[in-house]
This record gives structure tokens, C-alpha cells and sequence, in this order.
């Protein structure tokens, strides 16, 4: 030991006799009691220092875990997972023999695409050993496939889908950390190989809509049909097709074919449409000066019927003595004609119907005057 500390128990020992002839007689010394250390000069409990050791140890330790809302804990005694997942709150494991392991349920994002994106993930720590295995979104490249011709055309699209809470401790189990690898990017990129491989590269974007279809319909059966159903799929969308550029470039060739047929279709169909118009409006003219001359000759005929009428009532009303009253009537104004100029000669011939004729002899001028 130190020398202060053989010196420290010396002074603590009490003087013993000795042997020897010294000073036998003098009294043992007497010691003051010393201070300090609780009452009656007792040392610091013991248990004061177990409870600094427990406290630490806990702290030290951290026997419990905290499951946030959107999670499933698992946990793991001796290595093996406990089937029940644990619900969001406090839980408490023993150390050593038992660990808590958080899994993410949310609803989750993950993007087939060449197009640079900002990855977001949960602000949560990630309680697991895979980096991917938390996380709101993820991006991988633009899945590559070859079309019926084989040439390579790059798919787009976007999954939408969720851990299955209550079977979380045994899809862990089954698949492990890279579950999202196994499960989701595998049955999609072969499923989007079996649906492409179908169509040729110039057909996929009429077929658009039809591939879109057969893609969620497959990739759901896939994920669905999996021995307890591991994952939610809430939906799989086709974003874009990136064709070759060559055959990109023949479609837009036939595009604007096609815009070229339809442009002239349209101008003859107006073309047609012109002409029916104009026929209509001509055979709508023909049709007036019908109808007018229609018009104008029935107004001829009705006069002429007419007159006939009044022509034949005429006849009919004339008579012998009808005719002679009307000759003396014309005698008369021959007669008072004379009055006015005595030098004129008068011819009248029988009948009454041929014209009176007289000459007057100053003018010898000859005049004819026609009475009916």
C-alpha cells in the first residue's frame, strides 16, 4: 500500500503492550470521535447506490420503444419475431433478450422515372437496417422493356401502396428488409415486361389507355395473390411511354398525314356542303318562277274564261231588235251630225253592220267611221 495510507490505519490502531521494558504503564490513548457521515457518525446507505446504478443502467440500457402513429412495432425475443405487432404508444422489452424494430404502414410512393426528382422520406429515424425500408417516396430508373419487334422502349410510372399492419411481423420475417425490392419492383417490372412485349412501339400510344388498364389489373393480381396478402396496393399509373426517337419521328411523319387527310376531307366535305346549299337555293329558285309562272298563266286563263263568259252572255243577250235599235241610234247621230255640216253626203247600207260613209264636199276629204 502508500505510505499515507499504512500511516492512516497505524494512527487508527490503539497503542498494545509491549514486550519490553518501555512505558508498560502509561494509559491507552483516547480517540476523539470523527465528523461527518450522517448521524452518529455512520457512512452513506447503500441503497442510495443502487438506485444511482438502476437509474443509469435504464437510461443507459433504454428498455423500451416508442411506436409512433403510422407504424407496427415487432417485436423480437432471442431472434425470433413475435407474430402480434405492437400498437403505436410506450412498450417495454428486456435488454440483451428482447428488441422492438418500428416498421412504416403509411401510404407510400414509389416512381419508375428518368426524370430527376427530389426523394422525400418520413421525418421519423429509421428504426430498421435498410436505408429504403423507411420512407415516403422513392425513385428508381424508368423501367426498360422491348417491344413485340424488340426494340427498347423506357415506361414510366408511379405505385402507390402501404404495409399490411397486422402481417407486418411475419412479411419481415419472410421477406426482410428489401421486402418493397421483392415484392413491389419485381411484380411490376414483370408485369410491365409481359404487357409491352404484346404491342409493337408504334401502337403503344393509341393503345394507351388499354395498357394502362392491363397493368394495374396484372400488377394488383400479383401482389394480391401473395400467402397473406404482405401489402395494401392502392394504385399503379402509367405516366408516360418513351418511345425510340426514330419512331417517335415516323409517328409524328404519319400524324401529320393523317392531319393532311383530315384537313382535305374537311375542305371537300365543305366543298359538298357548298354545293348542296347552292343546288338547294337553285332548285328553291326554280321552284318561285315555277310556282310564279304557274301563277301568271292561271291568271290568263282565269281572264280568258272570264271574258269567254262575258263574251258568250253578251251573244247570248243579243237579238234582231236589239241589233235594229242599235242601228237607229247610230242613224241618229249620223242624223245629228248632218245638223252640223249640211254639205256632207250620207250612204247607208242595208243591214246596219257596214260602215256609214259620208264625204264632205268642201274638204273632198274621204272618211270612214266603223259602228257596231
Amino acid at each position: 500500500m502508500p505510505a499515507d495510507i499504512n500511516d492512516y490505519f497505524k494512527k487508527r490502531q490503539p497503542n498494545k503492550p509491549t514486550g519490553g521494558g518501555g512505558d508498560n504503564n502509561q494509559p491507552p490513548k483516547t480517540q476523539k470521535p470523527q465528523s461527518g457521515g450522517g448521524a452518529g457518525g455512520k457512512s452513506t446507505p447503500s441503497w442510495i447506490f443502487i438506485v444511482i446504478a438502476l437509474v443509469g443502467a435504464f437510461i443507459f440500457l433504454k428498455p423500451f420503444a416508442i411506436i409512433n402513429s403510422g407504424e407496427a412495432g415487432i417485436k423480437v425475443r432471442t431472434g425470433k419475431f413475435d407474430d402480434t405487432p405492437l400498437q403505436p404508444g410506450l412498450h417495454f422489452y428486456v435488454p440483451i433478450f428482447e428488441k422492438i424494430i418500428a416498421v412504416n404502414t403509411r401510404i407510400r410512393l414509389i416512381t419508375y422515372s428518368n426524370t430527376e426528382t427530389t426523394t422525400v422520406g418520413d421525418n421519423y429515424a429509421k428504426s430498421f437496417s435498410s436505408e429504403n425500408f423507411e420512407g415516403g417516396l422513392k425513385r428508381n430508373p424508368a423501367i426498360q422493356v422491348l417491344d413485340k419487334r424488340g426494340l427498347t422502349v423506357h415506361i414510366d410510372l408511379a405505385v402507390q401502396y402501404s404495409l399490411k399492419a397486422s402481417t407486418a411481423p411475419k412479411t419481415i420475417e419472410t421477406w426482410g428488409s428489401s421486402w418493397e425490392e421483392k415484392i413491389i419492383n419485381s411484380k411490376v417490372r414483370e408485369v410491365v415486361r409481359d404487357v409491352i412485349g404484346q404491342y409493337t412501339a408504334e401502337n403503344l400510344p393509341e393503345m394507351r389507355n388499354e395498357i394502362a388498364s392491363a397493368i394495374e389489373t396484372k400488377v394488383t393480381d400479383k401482389v394480391m395473390s401473395l400467402e397473406g396478402q404482405p401489402v395494401i396496393l392502392s394504385s399503379v399509373e402509367l405516366r408516360n411511354i418513351d418511345l425510340p426517337q426514330k419512331i417517335k419521328a415516323q409517328i409524328e411523319q404519319v400524324q401529320i398525314a393523317k392531319q393532311e387527310v383530315t384537313i382535305a376531307e374537311q375542305q371537300k366535305e365543305r366543298a359538298k356542303q357548298e354545293a348542296q346549299r347552292k343546288a338547294e337555293i337553285a332548285r328553291g329558285e326554280a321552284e318561285r318562277n315555277r310556282i310564279e309562272a304557274q301563277g301568271q298563266a292561271d291568271k290568263i286563263r282565269i281572264e280568258a274564261e272570264e271574258q269567254a263568259k262575258a263574251n258568250k252572255l253578251i251573244s247570248d243577250s243579243l237579238t234582231g231588235e236589239l241589233l235594229q235599235l242599235e242601228q237607229i241610234k247610230a242613224q241618229m247621230q249620223f242624223n245629228e251630225a248632218l245638223k252640223v255640216n249640211n254639205d256632207a253626203q250620207i250612204f247607208l247600207t242595208p243591214g246596219g253592220s257596214v260602215p256609214n260613209i259620208w264625204v264632205d264636199a268642201k274638204s273632198k276629204q274621204q272618211k270612214v267611221s266603223t259602228q257596231q
